[in-house]
């Protein structure tokens, strides 16, 4: 247990405190308990009264006889008997659970929405029906007067299922776009509903029909650019009084006769309030982080519960007419208070009166209400910081607290024209937005402008699309030398760009002058729409969409054709080139009396022409062999790489096996005779001989 006394009123953390493993036996659990003082002081009201993972929800039904709480992980449901202080039953769900409502006195018949849009239907025994609705729900309550489960959500529909007849009613169409809760009156049977739009619908149930809006947006005295105030929490005390919680962190009340507020209670903290309880005099609100207990008629703090710096609320229950409530949070252990203040202990836990005063623990707090923490910094912003030392500030760790009066009056001072500010920054964004269909790069490079073309239309049509796949080359400095240096130009008519990139082709030249005009009309109309705050429209339409995977196989194709028509004439010149090399044209005389002088200068030393020459080359280097060859057919490519092209032996022999039997061919052809003019010339097929009759 753990007491802290903020305001001056006490209250009881009944679940604070270290928790025992399941699996010590009592011997260790009474060793512990002895070795431990805060084991020793640890007070567990209710067994097991937690969740695996944490809770979202807690109730307590009619008879005050059980608490029910849903948490995960998995999604399950609990059932607590404080008759026994302990667990009944525990039930899964295939999803969770996002609100619940006992529609008995006791736990026998539950109704659970569910995250995936299904409602089901549990008795003693276990789940009984389960069915779905059309959209999200947020909220659900049961009328008993007329046997209708109400169900609200991301619709502007109620729908309305009768339990009695098993079937779907004609819904209630509201106004709002989502509708967040849901509230039934115990006394006259009307039915609120919260809308998104921060307005609270009545309907009447018999009459079919809405029979009042109430606008709680206009009692919000928070700006628009901290949030919207859409209603988050509903809820009545008694017959005519009903508390709205907002959004923005306001709880408003209302006299449901009248359409102005009775009171507007601020949480100072910004978050949506989740929960709102009547206790008598008093009335507790809860967001995330704290709950705040105060007057209803006015106004002034009673005391607040603080979540700490870990865990968040989901959902206060308090027990009626008692001082003793359970919170939903994320943690694990569901958190258990305890007021003396507020009233005495229930029934089944009276032993809480006598327990609370031995395990009392010094812990003062102070609470500031209705006041706003500053830093320095926005003290001088708001002009403030000549107060520093009086009475009006109040010096707290590394600031102050201002009165929440005196902080908007001075905001409002300092800030005339926030809303022309406000104005103009949505005017310009608006502009950004349609700006976006444009070139936004001004000015092409002097190197490789087609590729910053292709970058250029390309990053417009991904932004049309709204998507990003990748980074910006022509925005990026680490490739600013591939626009600037001409050293990095893109040779488009080497043999690797033209195989590699078919893509090429889909900027034609009618799309890169529509291009380069765009650009142009930027630099004359950025100006213009700066000051007059209305951006120009494009002269032409959007830009077609780019080819299909079928014309560049085409293209690919193309240029596997061109290449390899180019191959064969470079082929067949260098096949002509190194025939008229290799043919010598002196006679074979003078060739013989070349080759007899030679060795006659030789002498002993002679080893043959072929040894000769071979020895030669030998000591010479490829390039100095292919120099004297004559064969040096070298090319530097634009990657980097050389291209050597060469003739091998067998092709020459080929070629020059070809050339014989030519000659041989002409040579029969001059000396084959005429046939005489009576014979018919013979007809030759498939390599045999018919020779025609005589006429």
């Amino acid at each position: 247990m753990q007491v802290s006394d903020p305001n001056n009123i006490k209250i009881y953390n009944l679940s604070a405190g270290k928790s025992l493993p399941e699996w010590l036996s009592e011997r260790k659990r009474r060793a512990l308990q002895k070795k431990n003082v805060d084991i020793r002081r640890r007070i567990e009201l209710i067994q097991d009264f937690e969740m695996p993972g944490l809770s979202t929800n807690v109730k307590i039904t009619k008879n005050g006889q059980y608490v029910i709480a849903t948490g995960v992980y998995k999604p399950r449901v609990r059932c607590y008997d404080v008759e026994n202080l302990s667990m009944k039953f525990e039930r899964c769900f295939d999803s969770e659970v996002v609100a619940f409502q006992p529609i008995s006195d006791d736990y026998t018949k539950l109704v659970f929405l569910q995250s995936d849009r299904y409602i089901e239907f549990h008795a003693a025994g276990g789940r009984y029906y389960r069915l779905r609705i059309p959209k999200f729900g947020h909220d659900l309550q049961y009328h008993y007067a007329t046997c209708d489960l109400y169900l609200v959500g991301a619709s502007s529909e109620i729908y309305r299922l009768n339990l009695e007849r098993g079937q779907f009613l004609n819904p209630f169409v509201s106004e709002g776009s989502e509708l967040n809760r849901v509230i039934v009156n115990d006394y006259h049977h009307l039915v609120a509903v919260g809308t998104k739009e921060g307005k609270v619908e009545a309907w009447d149930p018999r009459a079919r029909s809405k029979v009042g809006t109430l606008d709680c947006a206009l009692s919000c005295t928070v700006p628009l650019s901290d949030g919207f105030p859409s209603v988050t929490a509903l809820e009545f005390n008694g017959p005519l009084h009903l508390g709205v919680g907002l959004a923005t962190g306001q709880v408003v009340l209302y006299d449901i006769r009248s359409s102005k507020s009775l009171r507007v209670k601020d949480h100072m903290y910004g978050l949506p309030i989740r929960s709102i309880s009547y206790n008598q005099e008093n009335v507790l609100s809860m967001d995330s982080s704290v709950v705040k207990i105060w007057n209803k008629d006015t106004g002034t703090l009673f005391t607040s519960i603080e979540a700490g710096s870990t865990t968040q609320f989901n959902e206060l229950c308090v027990v009626p007419n008692t001082g003793l409530m359970f919170i939903a949070n994320e943690n694990v252990k569901i958190q258990t208070y305890y007021i003396p203040a507020m009233g005495p202990a229930p029934k089944w836990c009276s032993f809480l009166d006598n327990l609370t005063e031995e395990l009392e623990e010094s812990a003062m707090e102070t609470i500031y209400d209705d006041y706003k923490f500053v830093t320095k910094k926005d003290l001088e912003e708001l002009g403030l910081s000549h107060l520093m030392g009086t009475n009006l500030l109040r010096a707290y760790m590394h600031g102050f607290f201002i009165d929440i009066r005196l902080y908007r009056k001075a905001r409002s001072l300092t800030e005339p024209f926030a809303f022309e500010e406000y104005r103009r920054k949505k005017i310009r964004q608006k502009i950004e937005e349609q700006r976006t269909n444009r070139v936004q790069i001004t000015k092409l490079p002097k190197v490789n402008q087609d590729l910053a073309i292709k970058l250029m239309d390309k990053a417009n049509s991904e932004k049309k699309k709204q998507q990003k796949t990748g980074s910006d080359l022509l925005g990026d400095d680490r490739f600013k030398a591939l626009f600037e240096n001409p050293d990095f130009q893109v040779d488009t008519s080497a043999e690797e760009y033209r195989l590699l990139n078919p893509v090429v082709s889909r900027l034609d030249k009618t799309r890169k002058k529509e291009i380069k005009k765009k650009i142009q009309q930027d630099e004359q109309n950025e100006e213009d729409d700066e000051e007059d705050g209305v951006p120009s429209s494009d002269e032409n339409s959007e830009d077609s969409s780019s080819d299909d995977d079928q014309e560049w196989a085409k293209e690919v194709k193309k240029q596997h054709r061109l290449l390899k028509k180019e191959r064969r004439q470079r082929e067949l010149e260098e096949e002509e080139s190194e025939e008229m090399r290799q043919t010598d044209q002196t006679p074979v005389h003078q060739r013989l009396t070349a080759s007899t002088q030679f060795v006659e200068h030789s002498g002993d030393n002679y080893k043959g022409l072929h040894d000769i020459k071979h020895s030669k080359q030998n000591k010479m280097s490829l390039g100095e062999r292919l120099q004297q060859e004559g064969r040096n057919n070298i090319r530097l490519l634009s990657t980097g790489n050389r291209e050597m092209t060469f003739s091998l032996k067998s092709k020459d022999r080929r070629l020059r096996a070809k050339q014989e039997a030519v000659k041989h061919h002409m040579e029969r052809q001059e000396l084959m005779r005429r046939a005489p003019r009576g014979l018919a010339k013979p007809k030759f097929f498939s390599g045999k001989k018919h020779f025609s009759k005589r006429k």
